[in-house]
């Protein structure tokens, strides 16, 4: 989720929440690794709960909506399309397009 899209979710339980609350509060659970960033190009991070990022996955950003979604699990064979001699630490994969709900004719 983005700060915005956290703001957006808490306003209806805690009305007088400000935006700057939420960085705090994002930065809190940063320093305490309960969540991680997802960082979006061009756009602010998201969020997502370390047990999620704890499993390898990639993310897929919504055109339309801007939403970012999970896409589970790894499908790339990056080692074998790697020069002789190197060697991957991590990678990160963003696919861009349009969500379902987005594609959907109105």
């Amino acid at each position: 989720m983005s700060p915005q899209e956290i703001l957006s979710a808490a306003k209806p339980s805690v009305p007088l929440i400000s935006l700057g609350t939420v960085y705090r509060v994002i930065s809190g659970l940063l320093e305490g690794r309960q969540i991680a960033a997802v960082p979006v190009p061009g756009e602010p991070d998201r969020y997502e709960l370390q047990s999620r990022a704890a499993h390898h996955h990639h993310h897929f950003h919504c055109n339309g909506c801007r939403r970012v979604f999970d896409v589970p699990g790894c499908g790339l064979k990056i080692e074998t399309q790697l020069p002789a001699g190197f060697a991957v630490s991590r990678h990160e994969v963003m696919l861009y397009g349009t969500c379902r709900a987005c594609a959907e004719p109105t």
